[in-house]
């Protein structure tokens, strides 16, 4: 996971992700830097738009808050909308993380 927080922590300086910036910021952190992650994280980072990863996830994992309902259907139908936006959410989360390793 601390692979993951360099990146977004370079990201965010702006600086490029790449695997002696990520060595870096993973020593200063007062971890050790292990080669493979670093490459794998690096190589599946390679194309992506970290900017509009983040948005995706950030819009995906906000739920609307329940309404109360009048009928009995109308409470099915609600359920069945949370458990759908939760399943996105998750599947969002899920390929996320796969992303970044």
């Amino acid at each position: 996971m601390e692979m993951v927080y360099a990146a977004l922590l370079l990201h965010s300086a702006k600086k490029e992700i790449n695997e002696a910036n990520l060595k870096k910021v993973v020593e200063a952190a007062g971890e050790k830097p292990e080669a493979g992650k670093i490459k794998a994280l690096v190589s599946s980072l390679e194309g992506v738009d970290i900017e509009e990863a983040i948005k995706q996830t950030a819009v995906a994992a906000v739920a609307p808050a329940a309404q109360p309902s009048a009928g009995a259907s109308e409470e099915k139908k609600e359920e069945k909308k949370e458990e759908d936006q939760g399943k996105k959410a998750e599947e969002a989360a899920a390929g996320l993380s796969a992303l970044f390793g």
